[in-house]
């Protein structure tokens, strides 16, 4: 396994104190002290590469899938860096996410076929995974929405920022979405760029407005208490 291969599942840099998989991510635990201790063993959730036969064919599908062509030559390290400065995700949990989303089908998300072709699928990605370790990536990666957004939520709500600030902090977030989505090769028009953030403006107002009651209403609860 190659240097980049290994950086894809080290998860949390150091001094950082977000946890990556929310210590879930017991593979890339065993596999980090695998390798301090020399054993250069396959990593746990990882196929061994060698028990991989190379004459599979690869599904139509996944030799049409175009998502993150604009990544090619990316290394996991660099992307990793980039997602992690702006957004609480990393790269493989960004790109899992994505995957999910695109290989669902009526009985659920074809886990496996994402995981024996994610180096074909992503270009920054150049280990094929288990059924298992991708399941866990996706679901850290939905825990980490829930909580970003609750956090995101609360701020709004308890009148730390101003109107201006709060505009400023969708205005951060939207423009980090949208380069994100442009990498995958999602083209938005200025109209629908335009829409999507008047949304997402009356959404805030309407959240600032009923927190604003909400705290008027238990301050006159304390009043009359």
């Amino acid at each position: 396994m190659d240097e980049n291969a290994a950086r894809e599942r080290e998860t949390v840099d150091d001094g950082d104190d977000t946890p990556d998989d929310d210590g879930t991510d017991a593979a890339s635990e065993s596999a980090t002290t695998a390798n301090a201790d020399g054993d250069d063993g396959p990593m746990p959730g990882v196929p061994d590469p060698d028990a991989v036969d190379a004459d599979d064919e690869v599904p139509a599908d996944v030799q049409k899938y175009a998502r993150f062509q604009k990544m090619d030559g990316a290394q996991y390290e660099r992307v990793n860096e980039f997602l992690r400065d702006r957004t609480y995700v990393t790269a493989r949990e960004w790109a899992i996410a994505r995957l999910c989303s695109d290989f669902r089908t009526e009985t659920g998300v074809e886990m496996t076929k994402i995981g024996e072709n994610l180096p074909e699928l992503v270009p920054f990605m150049t280990d094929t995974y288990t059924p298992q370790a991708v399941n866990q990536a996706r679901a850290s990666f939905e825990e980490k929405v829930r909580k970003a957004g609750a956090t995101f939520l609360y701020g709004a709500m308890c009148d730390f920022f101003t109107a201006e600030e709060l505009d400023d902090v969708m205005y951060e977030a939207t423009e980090v979405a949208k380069f994100l989505l442009e990498v995958e090769g999602v083209d938005l028009s200025v109209e629908e760029e335009l829409e999507a953030e008047e949304r997402i403006s009356t959404v805030m107002r309407e959240v600032r407005e009923a927190s604003k009651e909400l705290r008027e209403e238990g301050e006159e609860a304390d009043l009359e208490s």
